[in-house]
């Protein structure tokens, strides 16, 4: 899946010199928690998050200077070293760059113009479809020897059954290194079936580890 697919186009931007107290407003107003801060031609200059503008907002103690300092410019407490994707980037690539530099949402550029931003809640939301986790069904866990046509050979156990398979995730098994641990999503309510089948032909069921069930 591509940056493309998932990006929001309807982006809330302000300028440079537009005031802090315009960015809490427009925060306020569209539920958002960041703002990119554009130029004429539509080409990134900075970020506010709501921590910006939090930290720029003065106390209630200090009623007479607040009204001063929400006049400043968003320039003063704007970030400016903007990390950016591009709409072909790969979902899982914008992922490793929220996690690797800490950062809850990122502006997208084509041509160096802004055209789109994703937010930490894209990605997440993102990953429950990709999992299938928000339609009815059943996971099974299966720990497997780390070899070429495994997982072939596991989803055709799963076939016989005429269960669906909503996704699929391999991740290494963190005691052995020889082995791998594949995650199915399958549609089915009572996967008793399945895990017996499985079982029976030698494959060591993780989840659900059911009682009564043939190993």
């Amino acid at each position: 899946m591509i940056v493309e697919e998932i990006m929001k186009t309807k982006v809330e931007t302000l300028q440079a010199e537009d005031t802090i107290e315009s960015a809490i407003r427009v925060m306020r107003e569209k539920k958002i928690k960041h703002i990119p801060i554009i130029n004429h031609e539509m080409e990134v200059v900075g970020i506010v998050s709501d921590r910006d503008v939090k930290d720029a907002t003065p106390s209630i103690f200090h009623n007479d200077s607040a009204a001063a300092e929400l006049k400043k410019p968003i320039k003063y407490i704007m970030k400016t070293e903007v990390i950016t994707g591009h709409p072909l980037d790969f979902v899982e690539e914008v992922a490793a760059l929220f996690f690797e530099h800490h950062i809850s949402c990122l502006p997208i550029l084509k041509e160096n113009k802004l055209v789109g931003i994703i937010t930490e809640t894209d990605l997440l939301y993102t990953l429950i479809q990709l999992t299938g986790a928000h339609q009815p069904g059943s996971q099974i866990e299966v720990k497997v020897p780390h070899k070429a046509g495994i997982l072939y050979e596991v989803a055709g156990i799963i076939r016989r059954h005429n269960a669906n398979i909503q996704s699929v995730l391999v991740y290494p098994d963190k005691k052995d290194e020889s082995y791998k641990i594949l995650v199915f999503r399958v549609r089915t309510m009572n996967p008793m079936k399945v895990i017996d089948d499985l079982k029976k032909e030698g494959y060591d069921v993780l989840w659900p580890n059911m009682p009564g069930i043939s190993s």
